[in-house]
């Protein structure tokens, strides 16, 4: 069996949503933007890994300190590089 870590992608978009106490549709929307990139599957469906949701925590925690969504964008752009 693979070894789980927290770049999985192991949650549902519901699950996912939940864990980052964001509406599913707001999660489309990061995803669409490029905020979040959660893997597919072979249907297309979204999974998402803890680092996922981890970022989506930190999206509303930028955003909660008013950041706009594309200045967030531009941090992780940042702190990816």
């Amino acid at each position: 069996m693979a070894q789980m870590d927290r770049y999985t992608p192991v949650f549902a978009i519901a699950a996912a949503a939940e864990l980052a106490e964001m509406h599913p549709q707001t999660l489309r929307q990061y995803d669409r933007i490029g905020l979040v990139s959660p893997q597919r599957t072979r249907g297309n469906t979204r999974r998402y890994s803890l680092h996922d949701v981890e970022r989506l925590r930190e999206v509303a925690s930028l955003s909660a300190d008013g950041l706009s969504l594309e200045g967030i964008r531009r941090v992780f752009q940042l702190q990816d590089e």
